[in-house]
């Protein structure tokens, strides 16, 4: 039976020990590990079970939206994602300690789900990604979702043997460089049926994932990393180049003019990295909130204990 697998009564016991986790989120969340493909294949509207299942989650949203388990705010703020460039992502998959950080508002702008809590950080997940499967020509390869700690490692290779494997600190580095300099954004993954916390890094393209899809029709469930692409014009050739590999259509092209748009502009530094002319940086902008970087984070938290 997996109702009794370990791994779903470690999932089970973590969610006793999560102040505010409710049944339904314990559901939700069994739910959305265990059937992840559904799940998502659903949300994007490509699953045939869409017609189905999204008026019944949507007249139960209107009936009692706190099931939802956000009391009627944004779905944004159970479910979002931190924008976080290739050096703050290769250290939320390097943490070589458990990891305690907890309401992380101004680095994780929303209601719920703002946690980082890693237990055996060391133990990754490689899972092939629900949203590129769930499409009819997917970007590849496909095996690029990072899966982090417990008990979501566990449950995710427990349940889905065929679609995940172990993979060390170092195959994961090597998995999010890959993706990167394919062009793709690396987000870290928070929900609130995931023990309202962060649980995966996806490495996202624009043309599969659902949830820069839902950001660019408006939804603000994608963070700023925290900073902005700044281009330098004496080095950049306008050849373009960065305007083709933006997956936030945030650069344009005036003639020989690369432009900014710096509403657009997530902070992702793809764009950096696809210059040939190393015509472009990353810069700190605060307007856009706070970066994701893990080792800061626990040095902050070891200062103030030291204090």
């Amino acid at each position: 039976m997996k109702w009794t697998r370990p791994s779903t009564r470690a999932f089970a016991r973590e969610a006793q020990r999560t102040p505010g986790y409710s049944r339904f989120d314990w559901l939700h969340g069994y739910v959305y590990a265990r059937w992840p493909y559904l799940y998502i294949g659903v949300a994007t509207r490509e699953h045939p079970l869409a017609r189905v299942i999204v008026p019944i989650v949507n007249a139960i949203s209107r009936l009692k939206p706190s099931w939802l388990g956000v009391d009627g705010k944004s779905m944004a703020d159970a479910y979002h994602g931190k924008v976080v460039p290739l050096e703050a992502a290769r250290q939320l998959v390097t943490v070589d300690q458990e990891v305690e950080l907890r309401n992380l508002e101004h680095i994780v702008p929303y209601a719920r789900a703002r946690d980082i809590i890693l237990k055996n950080p060391d133990h990754i997940v490689a899972l092939d990604c629900p949203c590129r499967l769930s499409r009819p020509d997917p970007c590849r390869p496909v095996d690029v979702c990072l899966v982090i700690g417990e008990p979501f490692a566990g449950f995710v290779v427990e349940h889905h043997p065929e679609r995940a494997r172990w993979i060390s600190p170092q195959e994961a580095e090597a998995i999010l460089q890959a993706e990167h300099d394919r062009g793709h954004v690396s987000h870290a993954f928070f929900k609130d049926a995931m023990l309202d916390r962060f649980y995966a890094i996806c490495n996202c393209c624009s043309c599969c994932c659902g949830a820069m899809q839902a950001w660019q029709n408006g939804s603000e469930m994608l963070a700023s990393s925290g900073y902005v692409a700044q281009v330098d014009g004496e080095r950049c050739i306008g050849c373009g180049t960065c305007v083709e590999s933006c997956q936030f259509q945030a650069l344009s092209l005036d003639g020989d003019l690369v432009l900014l748009d710096w509403e657009r502009c997530m902070g992702c530094g793809v764009c950096v990295d696809q210059c040939a002319q190393e015509a472009l940086a990353l810069v700190r902008e605060s307007a856009k909130g706070e970066p994701l970087e893990i080792r800061r984070l626990m040095g902050e938290v070891l200062g103030a204990a030291d204090s």
